[in-house]
C-alpha cells in the first residue's frame, strides 16, 4: 500500500500518524532500518523529511534517495549524529532482537531535540499465544512456489529475544530523562477492515497482514524529550 494515501487520513494507521506529526522539512532517523520497506513508506507519506537510518545489517542501496545510512551494533555502538540532531525516531520491531536496551535508550534521548518525539513498535505478548505458522518454501501450486514464512506466533521468527513490554520501553525512556506520551495497540485500519474477507481465502501475506491488525499483533509506545522550562 502506498502512504501517499494516508496524507489526508494519516490517523487509519499508527505508524503513519506518528510521522505525520514530524515538523516540516524535519529530521527523522529509523533505529533497525532492515531492508527499507518502512523508510519508503514514510517517504511516500512525508517527501519533505530528512531521513536517516541505523542498522547492523540494512540494505542502503533499498532506501529512499537521500536517506544517510549508518551501519552500526546498537547494542555495542554509539550513533554517528550530534547531540539533539532528530525531530523523530522510530523503532519498529528491533527491541525484540536485542538483549541489552541501554545503549539504545540512551541515544534514543541523547539525538531527540527538545520537543522532538520517539516512537517504538514491538510484539505484543499476545502474540505469544497465537498459532505457529511455518509454511515450507517447496510447496507448490500449479507448479508456482505458495511457500513463505510469516511471524504469526512470537517464536516462529527464530532472531527473536524476548517480548518487551511496554512497561520496560516506559521505564528506560524515563530514566533517560524523556516524558512517555502514550502507548497502545498498533493497527493498520484499513488492513484490520479486510480480515473478515480474508480469513475464508487460502493462505497468503495478504491474508496474515489482515489478521495480525484486525488481531492487534504489535504494541507501541511514544515518549518526546521535553521543552527546556521558561525562565520564571
Amino acid at each position: 500500500m502506498n502512504w501517499r494515501l494516508f496524507r489526508p487520513i494519516p490517523w487509519l494507521d499508527t505508524r503513519a500518524a506518528f510521522v505525520a506529526g514530524t515538523p516540516p522539512g524535519g529530521a527523522l532517523l529509523d533505529l533497525g532500518s532492515s531492508d527499507g520497506e518502512t523508510l519508503g513508506h514514510f517517504a511516500e507519506l512525508r517527501p519533505d523529511l530528512r531521513l536517516f537510518a541505523a542498522d547492523l545489517a540494512g540494505r542502503p542501496e533499498r532506501y529512499p534517495r537521500g536517506c544517510e545510512f549508518a551501519r552500526v551494533d546498537l547494542e555495542q555502538q554509539p550513533l554517528p549524529w550530534a547531540d539533539g540532531a532528530m525531530d523523530a525516531i522510530t523503532c519498529m520491531h528491533l527491541v525484540e532482537h536485542l538483549r541489552d536496551l541501554t545503549l539504545l535508550f540512551h541515544e534514543v534521548a541523547r539525538l531527540l531535540k527538545p520537543g522532538g518525539r520517539v516512537y517504538f513498535e514491538t510484539p505484543h505478548p499476545k502474540s505469544l499465544s497465537l498459532p505457529r505458522l511455518r509454511t515450507p518454501a517447496s510447496e507448490t501450486r500449479a507448479g508456482r512456489p505458495r511457500g513463505f514464512d510469516f511471524t504469526l506466533n512470537f517464536h516462529d521468527d527464530p532472531t527473536h529475544v524476548a517480548i518487551v513490554p511496554v512497561e520496560r520501553l516506559d521505564a528506560g525512556l524515563r530514566a533517560n530523562g524523556l516524558e512517555v506520551c502514550g502507548s497502545g495497540i498498533s493497527r493498520n485500519w484499513v488492513f484490520a477492515a479486510l480480515h473478515p474477507i480474508f480469513m475464508f481465502l487460502p493462505p497468503s501475506r495478504q491474508k496474515y497482514t489482515a489478521q495480525v491488525h484486525w488481531l492487534g499483533w504489535s504494541a507501541w509506545l511514544s515518549a518526546r524529550r521535553p521543552l527546556p522550562s521558561s525562565p520564571p
